[in-house]
């Protein structure tokens, strides 16, 4: 009786302490809000203003939050000038989070341990000011780990074991720290890219290394052998025995494998193993992959006679006959797979930022522009697909629609319509070549109202983007044959590679994130006030040509200023020292809207964030100004 009312007593207390854990763990709202309370220089984070919960299905409606099937995926923080604590502990009450990035900002001090987190499959702390030595085991136990980048710290010691017990591990990025030692023999087989360069590290590249390029190991003067230049002086020992791999995931079928695998299954008996029928089926086995591997090798061997393909073929995206599809994300369009794209006639319209673009006429669709993306490695595979089927939901008359995308590790391409009325920026800059009359002032009101529109449309949209377009410029708002505006390439920072990013991408170019190396909700606002005064003086932003972050006295608000001066009341009169000449005749009542616009595009630029306009109130004062005629 007694062993019974102790059993009783053991499960009524073991359900009220389940009871009294969950009703005191916290909501997905409140668990972010505890972490940003960790956090220093985190009070452009809004998310005490956002609206709940943070994630609607896929769609994040709190910045750097990112979401799938409502509940939060990953935090995406990146260059917002973040000190502080990652608290690691706040983040376990994430089940599902799998991608942390904290790239960029200013977090420092020894390596937060992330070994609780183990359902992670991303971790991005570079660029910040991390430092000493990583523990042994700081990665032990996260055997979902595939992408790993602690570059441009001031880590030291000897990089960790514990890197190797990492099973699917791709994607590693040591360099740019002060690691010493040797090397540890990576022997995950899918590892793709290892970047050890601009280290202390010494000793002899490892074997199964030796594939990456040079630069991956450059600036480490005790590195050598291949794929380095140096030779090793004399027959070293080879790095220190490492752990065997950790088990990995039950293998796939594959075309072909350099021998038959023996691990992960005992022996078969020793009468099977005597059994000539055995021995006759490795026999055949054997030939078979010899033959396999001469054909391949006769293949590779063709493959790299072949010359070099034009440069106004289709992008090589895939040069292997293999059927690939495109991924359409428009139910309304007839579908084509990548072959077709590649064979299609195609034309070189130019090379932008990122790639180039190919104008490609398939069948009797309309013609289309694919842009090709190598520097598109920001997001993981899972990760990029669900920011394109965002992307691919976006409705807008002023947004150009994303019609489909291919993805491949080494480049992706993104396809969209073809406009024939060319960019913003060649009918402000180029219309006498192209044999066009310029903009009159309607119209270019007309082109300011739908780059407004369609901004103000993607932060509906994307509440959970720092910058929901980021890169907003003339020549990337495309003009239909009445001059519409179609804005393009937004929304493309979560995917693009940081570093390109940074060195190209016009929110990075900022006052903002020139003084404090971070940018804010209102740094689009910034690029769209440029894009205003562009419009109304028709001078180009020439610090936009600079890679990097420019600070320079051709800020075009700077330039208006200098001539204008701060009072408003005097820009009637001085307004001609800067309008646009090929503006054509003005009304008096159009010089006043011109004025007020004007106002409105230095508003956007004010240094001082808190004097900016937010997007709402811009749009709302630039939908004001009318002129006499219709739109």
């Amino acid at each position: 009786m007694a062993t019974s009312q102790f059993y009783l007593r053991f499960i009524l207390f073991s359900i009220s302490s389940m009871l009294f854990v969950h009703s005191y763990s916290l909501s997905e709202p409140d668990t972010l809000l505890k972490f940003k309370a960790s956090l220093r220089n985190a009070s452009h984070l809004d998310w005490e203003k956002s609206p709940k919960p943070p994630c609607n299905g896929h769609r994040s409606r709190w910045v750097g939050v990112v979401c799938m099937n409502s509940s939060v995926l990953g935090l995406q923080l990146e260059g917002m000038g973040l000190s502080g604590t990652i608290d690691v502990n706040t983040l376990t009450g994430f089940p599902n989070l799998k991608s942390l990035s904290f790239m960029n900002n200013r977090f420092n001090g020894s390596m937060p341990d992330f070994r609780k987190l183990k359902t992670l499959k991303s971790l991005y702390l570079s660029k910040n000011q991390f430092s000493g030595d990583i523990p042994e085991n700081a990665f032990k136990g996260l055997i979902k780990m595939m992408k790993l980048y602690l570059s441009g710290n001031k880590f030291t010691g000897e990089i960790p074991s514990s890197v190797l017990d990492l099973p699917k591990l791709k994607e590693i990025k040591l360099d740019r720290n002060q690691f010493s030692g040797r090397i540890p023999d990576f022997r995950q087989t899918n590892l793709q890219v290892a970047n050890f360069s601009n280290n202390e590290l010494e000793g002899p590249i490892p074997v199964r290394l030796r594939r990456m390029t040079a630069t991956m190991f450059s600036g480490n003067k005790g590195l050598c052998g291949a794929p380095l230049k140096k030779k090793c002086s004399s027959p070293s020992p080879s790095p220190s025995p490492s752990p065997p791999p950790p088990p990995a995931p039950p293998p796939t079928p594959t075309v072909a494998s350099s021998k038959p695998s023996t691990t992960g299954a005992p022996p078969p008996p020793p009468n099977i193993m005597r059994s000539p029928i055995w021995l006759f089926m490795i026999i055949f086995l054997a030939g078979v992959l010899i033959l396999f591997s001469i054909f391949t090798g006769f293949l590779m061997d063709r493959r790299r006679e072949q010359p070099p393909k034009s440069v106004e073929t289709p992008p090589p995206a895939v040069r292997k006959a293999e059927a690939v599809k495109l991924c359409f994300l428009m139910n309304d369009r007839e579908k084509f797979d990548l072959t077709e794209l590649l064979k299609s006639s195609a034309e070189v319209l130019g090379s932008g930022s990122f790639g180039a673009s190919y104008k490609a006429a398939i069948r009797t669709e309309p013609a289309m522009v694919v842009k090709r993306f190598q520097q598109m490695n920001n997001a993981g595979k899972e990760e990029f697909h669900d920011h394109m089927k965002s992307l691919g939901r976006l409705r807008h008359k002023n947004l150009l629609p994303l019609i489909a995308y291919f993805y491949r590790r080494e480049e992706k391409l993104l396809v969209s319509d073809f406009v024939p009325n060319g960019s913003l920026a060649a009918h402000l800059h180029g219309h006498r070549s192209l044999g066009q009359p310029p903009l009159d002032w309607p119209t270019r009101l007309r082109i300011v109202k739908g780059v407004a529109r369609g901004l103000y449309h993607l932060y509906k949209e994307l509440p959970g983007l720092v910058a929901p377009h980021g890169h907003l410029k003339s020549s990337n708002v495309l003009l239909n044959e009445s001059f519409e505006p179609l804005l393009m390439d937004y929304s493309l920072i979560p995917v693009i590679n940081q570093e390109s990013a940074q060195e190209l991408m016009v929110v990075y170019k900022s006052p903002e994130y020139v003084k404090t190396g971070r940018i804010t909700k209102k740094t689009d606002l910034w690029s769209l006030g440029v894009l205003i005064i562009e419009i109304l003086t028709g001078k180009f932003p020439t610090n936009f040509l600079h890679k990097g972050k420019r600070n320079d006295d051709q800020d075009l608000a700077v330039w208006v200023t200098s001539v204008v001066g701060d009072d408003h009341e005097d820009y009637v009169k001085k307004i001609d020292l800067i309008l646009d000449k090929d503006i054509g005749e003005i009304s008096d009542g159009d010089r006043r809207l011109i004025v007020e616009l004007l106002k409105i595009g230095l508003s956007c630029c004010e240094l001082d964030m808190e004097k900016r306009l937010d997007l709402k109130e811009a749009v709302e004062r630039i939908e004001g100004l009318n002129v006499d005629e219709k739109e």
